[in-house]
Formats: structure tokens, C-alpha cells, sequence
């Protein structure tokens, strides 16, 4: 019997078991909407079974006496956002995705490495991604971030060379939101970033209404405070689903082995065709495509693979070689 199989519901509830989506999830208590658009405060039955903001479950709605329901199967999960935890095992985040919109702004500071990785786990897990730049208006204030604003302002270039679809907003104006709205009326997508970049605020525009904390950031450590402590799911006004995530300071997709790390960065894996060895990690191999084309200049303007974004992948392959020699023998 599988983790996503706990034991049978008790003969007189099979008959009230019914089919739902998880539209919050908090460990284990979770909020599920039913085919009828009502909404049912549920547990996992079981101390095994963990639902997704995603999942499609069957469940049983909750009474009178006891209006807490129970959750008793998660259906075949697809379009998964992962993460490795500090032990080295893959920890599933949010299920039936279609896209991540990676989300980012001048101040918190960016961390590209970050953004980098949210990208790569997009890649990696076959789902669509677009990069959002909040506070866009702040990229033309200069001042004594404005070395910072032209590195942001390059990587943002570099992103839609790669061929992300990348959207600049401003703090005050509407600029842009239609767009991006346009962008999400299909599927299911979910924000992901940094705590502090405005992702509540952004959900909050783009679902009017929406009951979402707005993060605010320390002026003492430039870092975002968590607000969002939970998943969950709107309905956008022109189509599509949208799924608010806590906001991060760390971030690795799980990789199911080192070599495949080139799997998560486009140009390093086009470019990885031209390598002498098939296994090649791109480090230290002799006839390596990848590392003779770090910083040469591409038909574009840019580069056929830019520096820091060689430099994110070495990372995230160190990553994956810790990871591999921290997970005990046979688990992922």
C-alpha cells in the first residue's frame, strides 16, 4: 500500500466519498473544494496522508456534529514543484501545476541563484515558467543601487533571450498586470520567490479580493518576513488558477542525479551536445562545449552562456552531489 493510500474509508462512508481539489493546505489540515464550488475544511485520514494545495482527493464531507471532513485518497499526482530538504529527500510542495511565475524585485535584494533554481526546477519537472520583476520602477531610480539595477536589468535581458517570458511591474501603475494576467488564464500556476518581493501584493492585483498578508521587509536585514505561512489556490477573473506559496530564502529543486543538473538550464543543455563524453559535468572534462562557451558572444548580443548563470549551475550540481551522498541508500 502506497503513502497516498491509507486504509479504506469504513463501509458507511464509501458511499459519501466524492471527488474535490485542495485549495489550502497546512500539514495536515487542508481546505478542499468541491465539483459543486463549496469548500470543505478536511484532515488526511491517516497519519501518513499529506495533501498538496493542488491535489485532486477523495474525500468526505464533514457533519453537523463534526464539520471537520476527512481526506481519504490523493489521486496520481502530476506537474509537481519539489524541493530538497535539509536531509536530502525530495519534499513535495504543490501538485497539478502548469507553471511557475518566479517572482522577484530590486529590494530584497535579488538573489539570482535563486531565481535560477526555481527555473531549473520548472525545467526539470516539464512545467512552463515566466519571470516577474516587481518594483520595476525602482530599476530607474539609480542612486547607489545602480550597479545593482544594470545587473538585474542584464539578467532580466539575458532571461528572455533564453526565451522566459518576462514582465516588469510597477509598484503605483497597472502597467503590465493585463498582460501577465493574460499569460496565467490557463492552467494552474503558482507564485514562487524570495519573501519580501511583493508576491501577496501582486496575487492581491491580480485577484481583487484575495485575503492575502502583504509582506513587508526589515530595514535592519533587508530580508522579506514570511507572512504567507500556507499554500493556497484563487480563481482568476479571466481564467486560469493561481497558487500563493510561502516566500523563500533558500531554494534547490530535487535533481535525480548530478549529471541530469544540465536538465534545469536551456543553453547548457543545448550546448552540452557538443562535448566529447556523453556524461560530461561540465566541470574539469577535457573537450567540454559548455565551458568553452562561458562568456563568448552569441548572434544576440549576449552571451552564448553568461557567466553567472554557468556559475548557478556549478552550484546547484555541488548541490546534487551532497545531496546523492546524504540520502541513505535506496530513498529518495
Amino acid at each position: 500500500m502506497s503513502r497516498h493510500s491509507p486504509p479504506p474509508p469504513p463501509a458507511k462512508q464509501i458511499d459519501a466519498l466524492e471527488d474535490g481539489r485542495v485549495v489550502r493546505a497546512f500539514g495536515r489540515q487542508v481546505v478542499v473544494e468541491s465539483t459543486d464550488g463549496a469548500t470543505h475544511p478536511c484532515r488526511g485520514f491517516g497519519k501518513d496522508l499529506r495533501p498538496l494545495c493542488g491535489d485532486q482527493v477523495a474525500f468526505v464531507r464533514g457533519t453537523a456534529s463534526d464539520p471537520e471532513g476527512l481526506v481519504y485518497r490523493i489521486h496520481p499526482r502530476r506537474g509537481v514543484l519539489a524541493r530538497w530538504n535539509g536531509a536530502g529527500r525530495r519534499e513535495e510542495l504543490a501538485a497539478h501545476l502548469t507553471r511557475l511565475v518566479v517572482v522577484f524585485a530590486p529590494t530584497p535584494a535579488p538573489d539570482l541563484f535563486i531565481v535560477d533554481r526555481y527555473l531549473a526546477a520548472a525545467a526539470l519537472a516539464a512545467l512552463e515558467a515566466v519571470v516577474v520583476c516587481t518594483k520595476a520602477d525602482l530599476l530607474a531610480e539609480g542612486g547607489s543601487h545602480a550597479a545593482d539595477a544594470l545587473e538585474l536589468q542584464s539578467a532580466l535581458t539575458a532571461y528572455a533571450a533564453l526565451g522566459y517570458p518576462v514582465f516588469l511591474l510597477d509598484t503605483a501603475s497597472d502597467a503590465g498586470f493585463a498582460p501577465l494576467a493574460a499569460a496565467l488564464a490557463s492552467g494552474t500556476s503558482v507564485l514562487v520567490g524570495q519573501s519580501g518581493v511583493g508576491k501577496s501584493s501582486l496575487l492581491n492585483r491580480l485577484v481583487p479580493g484575495a485575503v492575502a498578508a502583504t509582506r513587508t521587509v526589515s530595514g535592519s536585514t533587508d530580508e522579506g518576513r514570511h507572512t504567507t505561512t500556507s499554500a493556497a489556490l484563487y480563481h482568476l477573473p479571466g481564467g486560469g488558477d493561481l497558487i500563493d506559496s510561502p516566500g523563500v530564502r533558500d531554494f534547490a529543486p530535487p535533481v535525480p542525479e548530478p549529471r541530469q543538473a544540465r536538465h534545469g538550464f536551456v543553453e547548457i543543455e543545448r550546448l552540452s551536445a557538443g562535448c566529447k563524453f556523453m556524461d560530461c559535468l561540465h566541470r574539469e572534462e577535457p573537450g567540454c562545449a559548455v565551458r568553452a562557451a562561458v562568456g563568448l558572444p552569441a548572434p544576440d548580443g549576449g552571451s552564448a552562456l553568461e557567466p553567472r548563470r554557468y556559475n548557478s549551475y556549478r552550484r546547484l550540481l555541488t548541490t546534487a552531489v551532497q545531496m546523492e551522498q546524504r540520502r541513505p541508500p535506496g530513498r529518495g
